[in-house]
């Protein structure tokens, strides 16, 4: 088993590629679960909602990271490690790289204090491979514009956060090659699909 978590801008396509690869699962009988950050558990399903309505009065920077970290503990210890140690895939829509790109690069909190509270939230787990899908802040911008009003709090941020937290993805990726997988998200996905799935049996994980 392992865990992976997938990040990218908003409108990268990771909850596409990610049932790409519950599909591959499935054909194979492989056990995985799945879950996303915020949200994975019925408490982050409240948290979620704290932070990702645009109604009434938006958490500050460090309320928004610690709220952030209350989710990843819960959804840590509830469920993702109980399934490791059962022997099952995790599959997760963000983890605690979204906290770096998110706060540290768009909030611009310091990336010390961010780095020990995932440490903290998580107790010290990190997933096997984080999973990038690069998007333009352009064309991220051009997939959500569909979306109007029901855009979340974070989508609504304007395209310089977004930059920063692209660049955010993008430095960690170059710091840590060996725990993060770039894709193009402007591939189509079953391209990204296949390279994922060549990756997984490059590093002897699948067959």
């Amino acid at each position: 088993m392992r865990f992976l978590a997938f990040e990218g801008l908003d409108g990268s396509g990771k909850s596409t590629l990610m049932q790409g690869l519950r599909s591959e699962f499935k054909k194979r009988g492989l056990p995985f679960v799945d879950t996303r950050e915020p949200g994975g558990t019925p408490l982050g399903q409240q948290i979620r909602q704290l932070l990702l309505t645009v109604e009434g009065e938006a958490p500050v920077p460090r309320a928004e990271a610690l709220l952030y970290q209350a989710d990843r503990a819960q959804n840590v210890e509830t469920l993702i490690k109980p399934a490791l140690a059962k022997g099952t895939w995790v599959f997760s829509d963000r983890h605690a790289a979204s906290s770096v790109a998110f706060q540290t690069g768009g909030r611009a909190l310091a990336a010390a204090e961010i780095e020990w509270l995932n440490t903290f939230s998580t107790g010290g787990l990190k997933p096997d491979l984080y999973v990038l899908l690069d998007l333009t802040v352009e064309e991220s911008r051009r997939r959500l514009d569909g979306r109007g009003q029901d855009a979340d709090r974070f989508e609504r941020e304007k395209s310089d956060f977004h930059e920063r937290v692209r660049g955010a993805y993008l430095r960690m990726a170059k710091e840590e090659p060996g725990l993060w997988l770039v894709l193009d998200a402007s591939d189509k996905p079953d391209a990204m699909l296949g390279k994922l799935i060549e990756a997984l049996k490059k590093r002897k994980w699948l067959d």
